[in-house]
């Protein structure tokens, strides 16, 4: 082997080695992935009309989370429908238009999805507990329960098929209460406007309202509140018209920013 023979293979040799080092550099570059054209950005924009059916409790709670999520999503607007749950479900179950349901106990969230008209499983965001609403000054010196059935002493309470009317009667129950209301209201807004206008001297609400209401009422805890505090579920509905804006109002109800308003309402985390 001659050394002008090993010098050209030597040669050869790196000048290959030149041109494959060549070819990698090149296909990395046509590997690499490409700027995002921003389509994206574009699926995830949110607009349209979002219709919420929400439980009277969340009322102002909601209005304020509605504004927020309003400004954040411009092209939007969130229109509510306030009610009692159990009126809400049923309007929900006869063909009623909506997109969201925030129902005060999971009782009438079934209601719908038993009936099929959740779009997945409800979420539970908030839970609420109860207090006796009185006027302010308390002028019948009510402490607890047992001083609602003390004579001439009128109460309102919910209906009981409401989910404040429910969690009254627990309480009562395990309180060993029994009294007879002058009215039965059909969610806990009409309940509390009886002590607001003096028509009677307590009522049974939750706690977020007697706090909604503090230049009329003030709010008597009582213990038994404890074992019959509602959980809130909320669901996107099946025949939602706009499931992509029922999708992120709800996806805002359960952020960082929807839960600050609720617990700074006096609602609890669940």
């Amino acid at each position: 082997m001659t050394s002008r023979w090993i010098r050209t293979s030597l040669a050869a040799f790196a000048a290959l080695t030149v041109v494959g080092i060549s070819a990698c550099a090149d296909d990395t570059k046509t590997a690499a992935p490409q700027p995002s054209t921003g389509s994206a950005s574009s699926a995830a924009a949110v607009t349209g009309d979002i219709t919420v059916f929400a439980a009277a409790s969340l009322t102002e709670s909601f209005k304020t989370i509605g504004k927020d999520f309003e400004t954040a999503n411009p092209g939007t607007k969130v229109t509510f429908n306030f009610a009692g749950s159990s009126a809400l479900a049923t309007q929900i179950n006869q063909g009623a238009p909506a997109d969201v349901f925030a129902s005060a106990a999971p009782a009438n969230m079934k209601t719908v999805t038993d009936a099929g008209g959740g779009e997945g499983a409800a979420t539970t965001f908030v839970k609420n507990q109860l207090v006796i609403a009185v006027p302010k000054g308390n002028p019948k010196a009510i402490k607890g329960l047992a001083d609602l059935a003390k004579p001439g002493v009128k109460v309102a309470l919910c209906a009981e098929q409401v989910p404040c009317g429910a969690a009254a009667k627990k309480a009562l129950d395990a309180a060993t209460v029994k009294l007879t209301p002058v009215t039965l209201e059909q969610d806990v807004k009409a309940a509390l406007s009886k002590v607001k206008l003096g028509e009677v001297d307590a009522a049974l609400v939750y706690r977020t309202d007697a706090k909604t209401a503090a230049a009329d009422v003030e709010g008597v805890e009582f213990p038994e509140s404890a074992g019959a505090i509602n959980d809130y579920p909320i669901i996107v509905l099946k025949k939602a018209k706009n499931p992509a804006g029922a999708q992120a109002f709800v996806a805002y109800v359960l952020s960082d920013k929807g839960k600050a308003v609720l617990t700074g309402a006096g609602f609890q985390a669940p």
